[in-house]
């Protein structure tokens, strides 16, 4: 039988590019191992198919051209004191994006016995 934990946290999305780099990689990577070695929980990187940002100009999988420059977005779930902490990192890695902070009450279920 599963344990449900329930309680506040707050949903963290970073939007960015596929393009964008920080330090001659991947900024998605970069962001990654940063949260990972900071101890958080877990974050996931999702790729969009389409979207467009501040320039208005159109990213798509369907102009060949544009397809290595989709959108990204990094979701992560944490406690709102760990995700003020990181926001730092955040301000030094990402040279154009966009964050959004939102509540979010979480029903989180694991294995009896499990860690907590």
């Amino acid at each position: 039988m599963a344990q449900r934990l329930e309680g506040e946290r707050t949903l963290m999305r970073i939007f960015i590019g596929e393009s964008d780099k920080y330090k001659g990689k991947p900024l998605y990577e970069a962001i990654l191992e940063r949260f990972r070695a900071k101890g958080l929980a877990g974050a996931t990187v999702l790729r969009g198919v389409a979207g467009f940002g501040a320039s208005s100009r159109l990213h798509t999988e369907k102009v060949l051209r544009l397809s290595l420059d989709l959108p990204i977005i990094i979701e992560l779930v944490e406690t709102e004191e760990r995700i003020q902490s990181i926001l730092p990192d955040l301000d030094e890695m990402i040279g154009g994006g966009l964050v959004t902070l939102e509540r979010a009450h979480v029903i989180l279920y694991r294995p009896a016995g499990g860690p907590a």
